[in-house]
C-alpha cells in the first residue's frame, strides 16, 4: 500500500471518528479504509484505534501518531501545491550554462528582455565553454556549438555559426601573403583548445574537405582571448563571424582565404528530456528561440 495515502486515511479516520463518515468522504468503502488503517498499524507495530460497537477513538500511541501524520501531510500537500504553481506561473531560478562569448555578445539583450516580461523570475548563469551535464551541474539549459550526438537530451535549435579566419593589418604587413591555405603553413596561429585537436583546421574547397595543421602560436579555451590576441598582431585566428563583425567592419581585423566555403556549426539549447517542465524552461526556451529567429 501506499504509506502516504494511509496516513491521509488516518487522519481523516482520527478527525470524524468513523470508519464509515472517513469512506463516504473518500468515495470508497467501509472495509477499503479499515484495510489501509490496519495495514498502517502493522506498519508501525501499535494499535492507533480502540474499536468501540458503536464509535473509535485514539490509543495514546495513535494520539502521539496523529501529530506526526499531521505534520507529514500538511508539509506534503503545500509541497505539491507549489510544484502545480510553479508548472502554471512563470517563476523561480533558471539555471543556465553558456559559451563565455556567447553570453556576453548574444544572450545579454534578449536575456535582458525575458527578464523585463517575467520579474518573478531569477537566472543563475554558468559561463563556460566547456561541456557540461545537465544532471551531475543541475543545470535547466544549456547552450552549445556543436553537432549534438543522441544523448537523452533534448535540443532545440538558435542559430548557425559562420567559421571565418582573421587576422590584424600589421601582422599581414610583416609576415609571407595567405592566398591559399597551403600559405598557413608558414603562419603563427591561434588556436582553440575545446575543438579535437585544436591544430587541425578544416576548409572546404566544395569538392572536398581538406585538413591544415597549422602552427599553434596560443592554445587556449577562450575565444575573447584568441580574438583579442590576433588584434594585437599575434596570428591567425578562426571564431564565429559574430564575434568579430565589429572589428572586420571597422577594419581593425582582416578577413583571409574567403574563397573557400564558409563551415557552419549549428547552435543549440539543450535541456532535460521531462514531460512536466517548469513554466520558466518552457517559456525562456520559446523567447530564445524565437528571438534568434525572428
Amino acid at each position: 500500500m501506499d504509506k502516504f495515502d494511509c496516513l491521509k486515511v488516518f487522519t481523516r479516520v482520527a478527525h470524524l471518528r468513523s470508519f464509515t463518515a472517513a469512506a463516504n468522504e473518500f468515495n470508497t468503502t467501509q472495509s477499503a479504509v479499515s484495510k489501509k488503517i490496519a495495514w498502517l498499524e502493522k506498519q508501525v507495530g501499535v494499535s492507533l484505534f480502540y474499536r468501540h460497537a458503536r464509535a473509535i477513538s485514539l490509543t495514546e500511541s495513535g494520539q502521539q501518531y496523529l501529530g506526526l501524520a499531521l505534520n507529514i501531510t500538511h508539509e506534503m500537500d503545500c509541497f505539491e501545491s507549489n510544484l502545480r504553481q510553479e508548472q502554471a506561473t512563470i517563476s523561480g531560478v533558471l539555471k543556465l550554462s553558456v559559451p563565455s562569448a556567447f553570453s556576453t555578445q548574444l544572450l545579454s539583450q534578449p536575456l535582458n528582455q525575458f527578464l523585463n516580461l517575467h520579474p518573478q523570475v531569477t537566472v543563475d548563469v554558468s559561463v563556460s565553454d566547456k561541456f557540461v551535464d545537465l544532471l551531475e551541474g543541475n543545470i535547466d539549459i544549456a547552450i552549445r556549438a556543436a553537432y549534438l550526438k543522441d544523448s537523452g537530451l533534448k535540443a532545440k535549435w538558435l542559430l548557425d555559426n559562420e567559421l571565418v579566419y582573421f587576422a590584424s593589418p600589421d601582422y599581414l604587413k610583416t609576415t609571407p601573403a595567405i592566398v591559399d591555405i597551403d600559405d598557413l603553413r608558414q603562419h603563427k596561429c591561434l588556436t582553440y583548445s575545446l575543438s579535437t585537436p585544436s591544430n587541425l583546421w578544416r576548409f572546404n574547397t566544395g569538392k572536398e574537405i581538406v585538413k591544415i595543421k597549422v602552427n599553434e602560436q596560443i592554445r587556449s579555451d577562450n575565444p575573447e582571448m584568441l580574438v583579442q590576441m590576433a588584434k594585437l598582431g599575434q596570428g591567425i585566428a578562426a571564431m564565429p563571424r559574430w564575434m568579430v563583425e565589429q572589428d572586420l567592419q571597422s577594419g581593425t581585423l582582416i578577413l583571409l582565404l574567403t574563397q573557400y566555403e564558409t563551415q557552419k556549426l549549428p547552435m543549440y539549447m539543450v535541456y532535460k528530456d521531462a514531460e512536466q517542465q517548469p513554466q520558466r524552461i518552457r517559456a525562456f526556451i520559446d523567447f530564445l528561440a524565437d528571438y534568434f529567429n525572428s
